[in-house]
C-alpha cells in the first residue's frame, strides 16, 4: 500500500468536518451539524438497521456509509433547492478520489450501492443515511425549528426498510432526550 496516497486520501477526509450540512442552513439554523457529524451517525444506525433487516453483513452496510459522503469534500454539500440549479459530478470526484488507493474500486462499487439502492445493503445503507436525517430533524424541532418539519415527512417518504420505518414511527412518538430520564441523581 503506499502509504503517502493513502494519507493524502485521510487528509482530505478531514474536509468533512469543516463541510457544514447545508439543507439545515436553509432551515434557519446557524450553526449546522458537519457532514462529518451526520455521517458517523448514520453509520451507527445503519449497523443496527443492517441486524434488524438481518443484513449477511452489517459490515459492509457500515463501510458504504462511512464512504458515502466522500465526494462531498470536493463538491461540498449542496443543499436540495441548489441542487435544481447547480451542475455537480459527485460520481467522478469520487472515482478521482478512490482512484489513488489499493481498494479503490471495492469502495467505488460500494458507494455506488448506496448511492443508487442497487442492492439490499445499498438500500439499508441508504435507509440509515436517511433515518439519521429526521432523527436531527427532530431533535431541531424540539428546540423550535419548525421548519424541520419538513425534512421529517420528506425522509419518511423515501424510507424503504421495514425497519426503518418502524424506528421512524416509533421516533415521531418520543423526544429525544428521552434517554436521559431517570438517569439524573440530585445529590444534596
Amino acid at each position: 500500500m503506499n502509504h503517502k496516497k493513502l494519507l493524502n486520501f485521510l487528509f482530505e477526509l478531514c474536509q468533512l468536518r469543516r463541510i457544514k450540512h447545508e439543507g439545515l442552513r436553509l432551515s434557519g439554523i446557524d450553526t449546522p451539524i458537519s457532514v462529518a457529524d451526520h455521517s458517523l451517525r448514520a453509520a451507527q444506525i445503519g449497523f443496527f438497521l443492517a441486524k434488524m433487516e438481518e443484513c449477511e453483513n452489517p459490515y459492509e452496510v457500515v463501510t458504504m456509509i462511512v464512504f458515502h459522503e466522500t465526494g462531498e469534500c470536493r463538491v461540498g454539500d449542496i443543499h436540495k433547492v441548489a441542487n435544481r440549479y447547480v451542475e455537480q459530478n459527485e460520481e467522478q470526484a469520487v472515482k478521482d478520489q478512490f482512484a489513488p488507493l489499493e481498494d479503490g474500486q471495492e469502495l467505488f462499487e460500494l458507494w455506488n450501492q448506496m448511492e443508487h439502492r442497487t442492492s439490499i445493503p445499498g438500500v439499508i445503507a441508504k435507509d440509515a443515511d436517511y433515518l439519521e436525517k429526521g432523527i436531527t430533524a427532530k431533535e431541531y424541532v424540539e428546540i423550535g425549528y419548525k421548519a424541520m418539519e419538513d425534512w421529517m415527512n420528506n425522509v419518511e417518504k423515501h424510507l424503504q426498510t421495514k425497519s426503518a420505518k418502524d424506528l421512524f414511527k416509533e421516533m415521531k412518538k418520543m423526544t429525544s432526550t428521552d434517554w436521559w430520564n431517570g438517569l439524573k441523581k440530585i445529590t444534596n
